[in-house]
């Protein structure tokens, strides 16, 4: 099902293993406690690099007046098709409209600029968790929200070097979160000038292949430059008493990810999570007679003693067997453990690995050693699963009419020479729907033609059809 029909599959495993559900207003999504605790656990551990990084969390308005955010033209064109406004409230029309987030460099900035007043004041580095709003035409659960959740960083800087240096921090942490965290391959690049963050230098992203052939932008990290600072009068008085306009970054990761997770881990079972996001690590099912029950419960308490560093839930509803070995493969569990009194008389468990099927037996001692083991395992599969789909399904193509041949029978990542024309890549989105995801980090210069002008290039981009 999910390889014939992937949207409706997507939909049916969200709202079938209680991760979310349709908002009253369009685009909206209702978090479930299920789904909600697969972001508190990506949140916990981003919210830890973020802080090595030197980052401190704050929080700042929802609502930008008008005025502020129209001050950064490239800003203003950039995100007003999107953005929600207020203009009514208190019972009178507002002398000012209200924006309603949709980033927060425009409320931020102004207030930032009486923060600083002196290089000893840099670097600054700040973050928050919120909730923003981008009006969608097509939305599409956790990839496509008109509401969505997410942490954005920024940063503040004495001098360019320091700023870029931020910029590619964040990505390689990001990049690391999507790789070591989630189990998902990507492909982290550049930008190209129309499809950077409106306002900056440059924009860094993580595209992610999707099992429909669509790419995915993971997180994206963005050089600003002066551009905000000079609107905004971020200066500092340097060590030799000039004033002098700050560089800044801005960098987000959201609850994209929770989309990303459940369309490239999961089957026609349902969810596959790894261990490190799973709100249980570990179901405990016990196969109860009712002259056993005084023996299991002690080995199951015994065992849960052991192993309480996990995250456990032991399932003691009155279902069949069998009925909640398949609610909890759905569910996405990365490792079930069945206990009757056979295990207790041998003092073993049996064991169900969600990711491979591979069932298996071992003591209380040995389960309680390899754990930590098998769950890496479990983490490296997944991430494995995904690099190899995504590694085969990356195309060179260098003639244009065989690549709008191509990307109309299947989709992926398409390696193409590109002369960096915004026409060029404009005709290329009008002709195939495919726009360019990145220029990939450290792609080496090559010598090649565009494939739709003819003029020289010299690097391969990657271009794909897009959520």
């Amino acid at each position: 099902m999910k390889r014939e029909n992937f949207s409706e599959w997507y939909l049916k495993t969200i709202f079938d293993n209680e991760l979310a559900e349709y908002g009253p207003i369009k685009g909206t999504i209702v978090f479930k406690p299920y789904g909600y605790r697969i972001w508190e656990k990506i949140q916990k551990y981003l919210d830890g690099e973020i802080k090595k990084l030197g980052g401190q969390n704050v929080y700042f308005p929802i609502f930008i007046p008008e005025s502020f955010f129209n001050r950064e033209k490239e800003h203003l064109e950039g995100f007003s098709p999107e953005v929600a406004v207020v203009s009514y409230a208190g019972g009178e029309e507002l002398i000012e409209k209200l924006i309603v987030r949709p980033t927060s460099e425009t409320i931020m900035y102004p207030i930032v600029a009486e923060w600083i007043k002196s290089y000893r004041d840099l670097p600054l580095i700040i973050n928050q968790w919120t909730n923003v709003v981008r009006w969608e035409k097509r939305p599409f659960p956790f990839l496509r929200n008109t509401e969505f959740l997410w942490q954005e960083g920024h940063s503040f800087h004495s001098y360019h070097q320091d700023a870029k240096r931020m910029v590619f921090n964040a990505l390689e942490m990001y990049t690391q979160t999507y790789q070591r965290y989630l189990g998902i391959y990507g492909i982290a690049g550049k930008k190209s000038a129309s499809e950077k963050f409106a306002g900056a230098l440059d924009t860094y992203t993580y595209e992610v292949l999707m099992p429909d052939g669509k790419a995915l932008q993971g997180c994206t990290s963005h050089d600003l430059g002066q551009n905000f600072s000079k609107v905004f009068s971020l200066r500092f008085q340097d060590k030799g008493g000039k004033l002098k306009y700050v560089w800044q970054t801005s960098w987000g990761f959201t609850t994209r990810s929770i989309g990303a997770l459940v369309a490239i881990h999961g089957d026609d079972k349902g969810l596959i999570l790894p261990p490190t996001v799973s709100p249980y690590q570990i179901v405990i099912i016990p196969i109860i007679k009712k002259t056993d029950q005084r023996q299991i419960d002690q080995y199951i308490a015994n065992l849960v003693k052991r192993l309480n560093n996990y995250d456990i839930y032991i399932d003691r509803s009155d279902k069949t067997p069998g009925y909640k070995f398949n609610y909890w493969e759905a569910k996405g569990v990365p490792l079930r453990i069945e206990i009757g009194i056979s295990e207790v008389k041998n003092d073993i468990v049996t064991c169900f690995r969600r990711d491979n099927s591979q069932k298996f037996k071992l003591s209380h001692q040995e389960l309680a050693k390899n754990l930590d083991d098998i769950f890496d395992e479990i983490l490296n599969n997944l991430f494995l699963k995904s690099k190899k789909y995504t590694e085969n399904n990356i195309y060179l193509i260098d003639d244009y009419a065989l690549f709008k041949k191509v990307i109309n029978r299947k989709r992926g990542f398409f390696k193409i020479f590109w002369c960096e024309n915004y026409q060029c890549e404009k005709r290329i989105k009008d002709e195939t729907k495919a726009t360019s995801r990145c220029l990939p980090l450290n792609s080496p210069e090559e010598i090649g033609k565009c494939i739709v002008c003819g003029k020289s290039a010299k690097h391969r981009w990657l271009f794909a059809q897009s959520y």
